[in-house]
């Protein structure tokens, strides 16, 4: 247990707002859009989901860390938050399968953290002033300097940030010899997405975001797939363009919260940044094709137009958000191609939405 004397901390908003907490570990000061999750599981997950890359990231529930970490419990080989701001930091962890307490997995990845905030006044700001960036610093009698160094972070309104985590080198995950062969377009892909496919029977080899179709095509894939990922999906034309290609062709396509966004913006449907976004395990979402509910992962600042995928005669909107309304998954009518904005891979979390895998291998089998 820590009982030595923590540094005070600080959580500086773009707007001026200041909360006061304490550093977790070492001192510093990270920048990024700051951020909320409801998850009451699955920081490690969060913390190491590209799809958080630039974040800020604020923990609901009070008490982080009681449970440690364990090295499989990851969304990516690193951290890609860029910061953690929490109410509770538990230094000791009571789980017998962790193998490392919060803070050594935090001190390995040299991630800047603080705790004692009030994180439930916090997360009421942000709902009620939406995302902004921020820092978080231990220069507490620096504000001045902060606010300046702040005012020079890009907003994520307009920020491409798939080449800051998608793989530099096309790899593969998988049984060589499984029945199908996936082309999966890394712009930020999950680790548990790879083994959700590859639990199916699927062999799949991963490209960097700006791989082109033809380097897809060159694998011979039965089906291809575009992940989530960070930031806006507006700059990422390349993968508008593989997306393009895949769907005149009608071979099979499944998107995931930033890869749905690409579909729909290749679909001449544009995408906007939502107030405060949607990250956590407990969204609901209706089925318009089933009449079911499902209980649902999300973690996503963009949204596609809902009114310009009414109107549009080739899509139809199959999921929607019971919260606000907003589009949470389509097809395409006369295309092998649909796409969800939340995450049907979710561990932890609910796996009601597991089904989405097995349609896409259908579709496969199907084409």
């Amino acid at each position: 247990m820590k009982y030595n004397k923590r540094e005070k901390a600080i959580v500086l908003l773009s707007d001026g707002t200041i909360f006061h907490g304490k550093a977790i570990g070492k001192t510093g000061t990270a920048f990024g859009e700051v951020c909320f999750n409801t998850g009451m599981t699955g920081y490690q997950e969060i913390f190491t989901d590209p799809s958080y890359f630039g974040q800020l990231m604020v923990a609901t529930n009070a008490h982080i860390g009681n449970y440690g970490t364990q090295k499989d419990e990851v969304e990516s080989n690193s951290i890609k938050i860029s910061g953690l701001i929490c109410k509770n930091f538990s230094y000791e962890y009571s789980r017998d399968a962790a193998d490392a307490s919060l803070e050594e997995f935090l001190n390995i990845n040299n991630l800047f953290a603080i705790s004692d905030v009030d994180t439930r006044a916090l997360v009421s700001y942000i709902r009620d002033h939406g995302a902004m960036n921020a820092v978080i610093s231990t220069e507490v009698d620096n504000i001045e300097g902060l606010k300046k160094q702040l005012a020079e972070v890009p907003e994520m309104n307009g920020l491409e940030l798939a080449s800051k985590v998608s793989t530099k080198e096309p790899y593969y995950f998988g049984n060589e010899n499984a029945t199908y062969k996936i082309a999966a377009l890394d712009i930020g892909i999950k680790t548990n997405i790879l083994r959700n496919l590859a639990n199916r029977d699927a062999y799949i080899k991963v490209f960097p975001y700006n791989a082109k179709f033809e380097e897809l095509e060159a694998f011979k894939p039965d089906g291809y797939f575009l992940s989530n990922g960070p930031g806006d999906p507006e700059p990422l034309v390349e993968a508008q363009a593989v997306a393009k290609e895949i769907i005149k062709r009608d071979l099979p396509l499944f998107g995931i919260c930033l890869g749905h966004q690409v579909i729909a913006l290749a679909n001449g449907i544009s995408t906007y940044k939502m107030h405060h976004g949607h990250r956590g395990i407990n969204h609901p979402v209706k089925n318009l094709i089933t009449g079911k509910g499902e209980i649902t992962s999300q973690n996503h600042g963009f949204a596609i137009n809902r009114e310009e995928t009414e109107a549009h005669s080739d899509i139809e909107i199959t999921h929607v958000h019971l919260n606000d309304h907003t589009v949470a998954g389509i097809r395409m009518k006369n295309k092998n191609c649909f796409s969800v904005q939340y995450h049907p891979e979710a561990s932890p979390g609910p796996h009601d939405s597991s089904y989405l895998f097995d349609q896409f291998i259908e579709n496969i089998k199907n084409k």
